[in-house]
């Protein structure tokens, strides 16, 4: 988990070189819940419930159809640009369609800082200038403390670990991941 909010003016989406630096560890026997309690610790975890909004470049448009199926399936509400919601639209699930930026519309910042918004999924298009929709949309995710995920692999591993999650999770002392069984108290 990298915090983002430590860098005013920037965009948050990470390159490789950054997508292995970090502040909190998730530990457990496998992936998702390990996944899950890292994000819980570093206050990056989705609420339980609320809108998502996914706007993603037309090159991820294809790979993005299993996350918002995952998001639907967990009860969450899609929210997504256009494009994107003409997409949700073709796989059966209903979206709310919110205008860009570029369109004279400041409606999908409003949703961001609303409160309503608990997460979003935006994948960069070509340049980096800070009046583009989507630095305008990654660095208000960042500054109203909403989870934005600009990586789709890394948003199919947060709806694996929702997912994960909503069955249940354990905390345990970091010996009992270690050994082989369950760590008991000794008996006097």
């Amino acid at each position: 988990m990298f915090s983002m909010a430590k860098l005013l003016d920037v965009d948050t989406y990470l390159g490789p070189e950054m997508k292995s630096t970090g502040e909190v560890i998730g530990v457990d026997r496998t992936f998702a819940p390990a996944l899950w309690k890292a994000l819980v610790a570093a206050g990056l975890a989705p609420a339980r419930s609320g809108k998502v909004l996914v706007t993603v470049a037309d090159k991820d448009k294809a790979e993005v159809v299993p996350i918002i199926e995952g998001f639907h399936w967990l009860g969450y509400e899609i929210v997504a640009t256009a494009g994107t919601a003409a997409l949700v639209r073709s796989v059966g699930i209903d979206v709310t369609e919110v205008r860009k930026l570029a369109e004279g519309s400041q409606d999908i910042l409003t949703l961001i800082r609303s409160g309503e918004c608990v997460a979003v999924i935006n994948t960069p298009t070509l340049g980096k200038t800070v009046d583009r929709d989507g630095f305008l949309i990654r660095r208000a995710a960042v500054e109203a403390r909403v989870p934005c995920l600009t990586s789709l692999d890394t948003a199919l591993a947060v709806v694996t670990a929702l997912r994960a999650s909503a069955v249940t999770h354990t905390v345990a002392p970091l010996a009992e991941y270690r050994a082989q069984e369950p760590v008991t108290a000794a008996a006097d």
